[in-house]
């Protein structure tokens, strides 16, 4: 490998994970099929062996290292480094990230310089939503999601904000809804009650919540249909969700924002309101008639 192809490839998993992305529309069915796994199960692919890593993937060890040679490394212990280096930096404290925050921005600046990176950030994101959120998309999640029963919310540790939001507006919009919670650990049985008649609103990032995975995993398979807010094609919530929405939060200082999934939680929410009251209102017109 020469050293100018050296020099291109990625050295975060950040940079690698768009990497993958960028060319997932053109790779071959089994490097896919190993690019998802990476994605979806990096601590693995940062520890595991070539021949543990291929038996969980379900492809031949040879596969990674046409994988690693794929994207330009010249074999899959290469690649591993990036995703090693990833469990480095996600592992530091969130003393060392407010540590790296001060040390690079100096004594100019201070507080105000933070809120200011973050406000950046958040504009950022809001930016590439603006751009590339599918209207069609958001038009027949919302269908989906007013046509439902009972409407399931499902979200935990970053992404819980959200469903939290969620609840508190589905409620003051008179839309029922179940936030799948509880201390006493009774999420399996809140969730049985789901039919197909229901659906899921479902929010997760990479590294995603096994649990939250889990649980959509198994509603999708009794049929009840699923709306995703995730950050990749290859998230495991876009394989079992009808309709699902990438979401790329930018970060300042290692910590991500989420304004852009608050917003688009905002406008589903109200979206589902608007869509519920007017069919009320048909359904009002056509009994007088």
């Amino acid at each position: 490998m020469s050293e100018t192809a050296t020099a291109d490839l990625p050295r975060d998993f950040d940079g690698l994970r768009a990497l993958i992305l960028g060319q997932r529309e053109s790779l071959p069915k089994r490097i896919a099929q190993i690019a998802a796994y990476a994605l979806d199960n990096p601590d693995e692919i940062a520890f595991g062996t070539a021949a543990s890593i291929a038996i969980s993937a379900g492809v031949q060890p040879s596969t990674l290292i046409r994988f690693a040679q794929h994207l330009g490394f010249d074999g899959f212990t290469s690649l591993q480094v990036v995703f090693r280096e990833r469990l480095r930096e996600r592992n530091s404290s969130y003393e060392e990230r407010l540590n790296t925050l001060r040390a690079d921005e100096g004594a100019a600046g201070g507080n105000h310089r933070i809120l200011d990176g973050f406000l950046t950030a958040s504009r950022k994101s809001l930016d590439v939503m603006s751009r590339s959120l599918d209207e069609g998309t958001l038009d027949r999640a919302i269908e989906m999601l007013a046509g439902a029963e009972t409407l399931y919310i499902l979200a935990r540790r970053r992404s819980y904000p959200v469903a939290s939001y969620l609840a508190y507006a589905l409620g003051k919009l008179g839309v029922r809804y179940q936030l799948v919670e509880s201390a006493a650990g009774l999420d399996p049985e809140m969730i049985a009650f789901a039919t197909p008649k229901d659906a899921v609103l479902v929010v997760s990032f990479s590294p995603y919540a096994p649990a939250t995975v889990e649980d959509a995993r198994g509603l999708a398979e009794r049929g009840v249909p699923l709306v995703a807010i995730t950050d990749s094609a290859f998230s495991p919530l876009a394989n079992v969700a009808k309709l699902w929405f990438e979401v790329a939060e930018a970060d300042f200082g290692g910590f991500r924002t989420l304004s852009s999934t608050m917003a688009l939680a905002m406008a589903l929410a109200v979206g589902i309101g608007e869509a519920r009251r007017a069919g009320r209102g048909r359904g009002k017109r056509r009994g007088r008639g």
